[in-house]
């Protein structure tokens, strides 16, 4: 085995902190807020209905969160009855291009993605998935 040096605290150390902001906007109602409030200011039941499937509490917990890590701005208007808007941040904004960037990545590659499984499934044996990888 070949020691590069680099140990698994070293990774880890490295690793942890950029798992942690990939898993929270990599969140499957991360990803549907911040594409709905991409177009500017939204109020939570355009959100809510823009989102199928999220719950109340679900779109709640998720919108604090992603406030809480500068994602989103909630801004209340001093109206009757009190009207909340959500507006991502230019951070934001920027993690939405990215997604924009990765969504046409997958749409052009889907096909290919796709063949290269066929063809990586038609060369394994099928009695052969029940033994593990070499280590």
């Amino acid at each position: 085995m070949r020691n590069t040096g680099v140990t698994a605290q070293v990774v880890n150390a490295h690793a942890c902190p950029v798992r942690e902001v990939l898993d929270r906007v990599s969140g499957k109602w991360s990803v549907q807020i911040l594409v709905a409030a991409a177009h500017g200011p939204i109020r939570f039941t355009e959100l809510e209905r823009s989102i199928e499937g999220i719950s109340r509490r679900m779109l709640t917990l998720t919108l604090r969160n992603l406030e809480r890590d500068g994602l989103v701005t909630r801004t209340v208007h001093p109206t009757v009855p009190p009207k909340v808007e959500y507006e991502l941040t230019p951070v934001a904004r920027e993690l939405h291009e990215t997604l924009l960037r990765l969504t046409d990545w997958a749409e052009r590659n889907r096909v290919y993605i796709a063949q290269a499984r066929a063809d990586y499934d038609a060369e394994r044996d099928p009695e052969s998935e029940s033994e593990s990888e070499p280590t």
